[in-house]
């Protein structure tokens, strides 16, 4: 414990406010387990012994474990029903997945949060996150028969999770349920596996990464919603402990980074998403009829009259979905090299649209992108010369991989540029006969929406048809 402390101080890492990311470094640099550190950094920081910390993070899930058991034998909850009591009757007969600890886990999380409607829960970053905790360490009381062992496990979880606890500033699962409890998953299940410190910060940023952004207003007021937000973050936690443990999968991400961009999106979701979610979850939202007594009746009425109109309006946007949708005989566009239908995809089919309209020898490119595409560059560029220079289509991998050194044995000028404009690509070849340029909207793979093209749109929406590039509104 001591190598731990005075190596962190040299540092000059604070005990008591080490990151993740520090957390497992030190426990790298080391050779020890991350809970060896995580425990260290408690002893230190609070002034107390290893075996008062390991006492300490098992008392803290006194009152979540009374509200887990509460949901899983008599509590039904106003938007969960009583699936705790459906789940766990007959030794867990219903069984959700195939792996008796992962089942454990998904229905002591789902019967916390029918307890957390019926008694509550203490939460930490919040409560969506607290089903999760507790459903870990319920499943693992039952499961870890050595009680250091639980207490070590359970410190790295409570580590990740207070970290949340910080970070959650606004609505958003990102930062509670889903994102919270898929980081805290994934890490008590590298821990529990015994595995390298390294995996631990792969698995977390993994875990991290479907989650971002995710809001959290469905869950709070419409029935049955909540289910796969915590169940989810289980599963995906246990996924991304599972690829960081079997496969050398590469992940340059730092985790501290991965969690502070987490925590920055946060709000941003909270402003941007949270409004649209609401406009179109409001009409499935649970009321409590004591409390709309007290609600003016001319206001109801009109919330009643935006309700009925959001229900035709997305009955319109479904249909319109449905009716531009291919035909499941022929779903597929054409492959995709670099693994992207909107970062390779859309792209390259716009180029090739802008070689179709160019006449005579091809001097140079000029590729205009938005700032997500243009972030992209290094597998899009690519995909785009290929299409511009050759008209090659997205599934021509050989010339994927060759076509830098192709332009450049050529000596063709090439310009990239960065365009504040969502969805922008717009390709321009220079051509000693006639340049061709075509303004485009990304819509994936080989969809794209067609603005302006020079010398003509006609020329372009002829060669779209030829190449099967759909135009789209």
């Amino acid at each position: 414990m001591e190598r731990i402390v005075n190596l962190a101080l040299a540092k000059g890492w604070q005990l008591g406010g080490l990151t993740l990311g520090e957390t497992i470094s030190l426990a790298q640099e080391l050779g020890l387990r991350v809970s060896d550190v995580v425990i260290a950094e408690a002893v230190h920081a609070n002034r107390m012994t290893p075996a008062e910390v390991r006492s300490a993070v098992q008392d803290v899930f006194c009152h979540n474990l009374y509200a887990a058991e509460v949901g899983l034998t008599t509590g039904s909850s106003f938007l969960m029903g009583s699936v705790g009591q459906e789940l766990s009757r007959d030794d867990f007969a219903n069984e959700l997945i195939g792996d008796r600890f992962l089942n454990k886990v998904l229905v002591y999380t789902l019967g916390a949060q029918v307890g957390n409607h019926v008694v509550g829960l203490q939460p930490c970053a919040g409560t969506g996150d607290a089903c999760v905790l507790t459903g870990l360490f319920k499943a693992m009381q039952e499961t870890v028969t050595d009680q250091e062992e639980l207490a070590r496990v359970t410190a790295v979880m409570l580590k990740v999770a207070t970290i949340f606890r910080i970070g959650k500033s606004t609505s958003g699962c990102n930062m509670e349920g889903l994102g919270a409890g898929a980081a805290c998953t994934s890490a008590v299940m590298v821990e529990l596996a015994g595995g390298p410190a390294e995996a631990m910060s792969r698995a977390v940023t993994l875990a991290l990464s479907p989650t971002i952004g995710v809001p959290c207003t469905p869950r709070v007021m419409v029935p049955g919603l909540c289910a796969t937000h915590i169940g989810g973050g289980v599963l995906i936690g246990h996924l991304a402990a599972r690829l960081a443990l079997s496969t050398y999968l590469p992940v340059t991400v730092p985790v501290d980074a991965m969690i502070a961009l987490a925590a920055a999106v946060h709000p941003v979701s909270a402003q941007a998403l949270v409004p649209l979610v609401i406009r179109y979850m409001q009409p499935f939202f649970k009321t409590n009829q004591e409390v709309e007594r007290y609600v003016a009746g001319e206001v109801k009425e009109r919330e009643e009259a935006g309700i009925a109109a959001t229900i035709l309006e997305t009955q319109q946007e479904a249909r319109n979905l449905a009716r531009q949708a291919n035909s499941i005989v022929r779903p597929f566009g054409e492959a995709v090299v670099a693994g992207s239908s909107m970062k390779v995809g859309s792209p390259t089919h716009a180029a090739r649209l802008a070689h179709a309209l160019s006449k005579g020898e091809i001097k140079g490119v000029k590729i205009e992108l938005c700032p997500e595409l243009y972030a992209c560059r290094g597998i899009n560029v690519p995909g785009i010369l290929m299409g511009a220079v050759f008209g090659a289509s997205t599934n021509n991998a050989q010339m994927y991989r060759e076509v830098m050194g192709m332009v450049r044995d050529r000596r063709l000028r090439v310009e990239i540029l960065e365009v504040n404009e969502p969805q922008l690509q717009r390709i321009t070849v220079y051509a000693t006969e006639a340049d061709g340029m075509v303004d485009t909207l990304n819509r994936g793979g080989g969809r794209l929406v067609l603005r302006r093209a020079t010398p003509s749109r006609e020329l372009a929406l002829k060669a779209a048809t030829t190449w099967g590039i759909e135009i789209v509104d």
